[in-house]
């Protein structure tokens, strides 16, 4: 039986030691993906033999020759490992992030290259939609985008008359269960259609509180099975008992200071896959493993291609 694989708590000293070559990197997927030794990733025989010259496999059942990377979200890519392993650790490590021009200084690769890598990364990190919050929950909503005091003046203009006084911002709603994990999801505006879907989808049925704030569009929660408590912002009431939305409103503030200190701008567009970054650093931010289970994500995560993130 294979040794199982090694819990590293990494740093970037020993994140350099302990995964300075490719081979060193192959080798530590390896266990991570076949734990009790390898299997055929098509028909799970057990029976494999090494083609070592092409770091590959095959199986003795079937003939199918593959390696540890295949079906996964490294498949085919032309970046060494180390490289890799680095924008993995820098990711899930930096509390704020990290833009993809900053990963093309420190990796010395192209701009294309950096940016494609992180969406790939942020492609394996999406929230299950099966993953849901129980217990207590905040529930709160915000608004992403640019000042319009800020623009071109003539953007300025254009921005004012096509989408109003504050400019066109993306609504994101977000949920944390207290002192646990937290959901963040680009919806379509503050009604109580969008904001009722969003808390039907993420509620557990152990849930047993859900504390917003006065928004109308929350009416209606406690008929989920919830306890529905808020407390009113407008009247400058932000804590009653153990009533408040302070957990979620930190949460908020952490996402925007990631914008304005690292990406400086997200499109609307791979809005959703920020979001899916920030709730998976957010969610393990207790986890002293969380290399080591982000790497475990990106095995188990399919490749996206370049062609798939920039169509329309």
């Amino acid at each position: 039986m294979a040794k199982q694989p090694v819990k590293y708590d990494i740093n970037l000293m020993n994140l350099i030691e302990k995964f300075g070559s490719d081979d060193k990197c192959r080798t530590y997927l390896e266990q991570l993906r076949f734990p009790t030794g390898v299997k055929c990733i098509r028909c799970e025989s057990p029976k494999i033999s090494r083609i070592i010259k092409r770091n590959q496999f095959v199986c003795d059942t079937c003939d199918y020759q593959f390696s540890v990377l295949t079906g996964t979200i490294f498949h085919d890519t032309h970046l060494p490992l180390t490289k890799w392993f680095c924008a993995v650790y820098l990711m899930c490590e930096s509390k704020k992030g990290i833009s993809a021009n900053q990963l093309k200084r420190t990796l010395h690769v192209a701009y294309k290259t950096a940016w494609y890598l992180c969406h790939r990364i942020r492609k394996a990190l999406e929230t299950d939609p099966a993953d849901k919050l129980s217990g207590t929950i905040e529930i709160d909503e915000t608004f992403i985008g640019g000042k319009i005091s800020n623009m071109h003046e003539n953007k300025r203009y254009e921005n004012k008359q096509k989408y109003g006084f504050f400019g066109k911002k993306s609504t994101v709603a977000g949920a944390i269960q207290r002192g646990g994990k937290i959901r963040l999801s680009h919806v379509k505006d503050t009604s109580s259609k969008s904001l009722h879907a969003f808390v039907r989808e993420l509620l557990a049925k152990d849930a047993e509180n859900v504390y917003t704030d006065e928004h109308r569009g929350y009416a209606g929660v406690n008929l989920m099975g919830v306890t529905h408590k808020k407390v009113n912002h407008k009247n400058e009431q932000y804590v009653i008992g153990d009533v408040h939305t302070n957990s979620i409103e930190s949460a908020f503030s952490l996402f925007k200071r990631s914008i304005v200190g690292a990406f400086h701008h997200i499109s609307e567009k791979h809005l959703d896959r920020y979001l899916d970054e920030f709730e998976f650093r957010f969610s393990n931010r207790d986890n002293p493993y969380l290399f080591r289970d982000t790497l475990l994500r990106l095995l188990a995560s399919d490749n996206i291609e370049y062609k798939e993130l920039i169509k329309d």
